[in-house]
């Protein structure tokens, strides 16, 4: 189990610093603008992230 989380784990850490590399002013106002937003529309937004990412894992497998 531990040869899949770990390479996947590093794989967010490169996706999620991507954007802060190539442009970090429209990172910080993404940010800005993120941290507006009602803890319910957060919930929500990480909910449908995790389903997204559960339905593509389960397409590869």
């Amino acid at each position: 189990m531990w040869e899949h989380i770990i390479p996947a784990f590093a794989l967010v850490l490169v996706i999620e610093g991507m954007l802060p590399f190539l442009s970090p002013k429209i990172w910080r106002d993404a940010m800005s603008q993120a941290a507006q937003l009602p803890d319910r529309v957060l919930r929500s937004l990480g909910l449908v992230s995790m389903i997204a990412g559960v339905i593509i894992l389960y397409f590869v497998q």
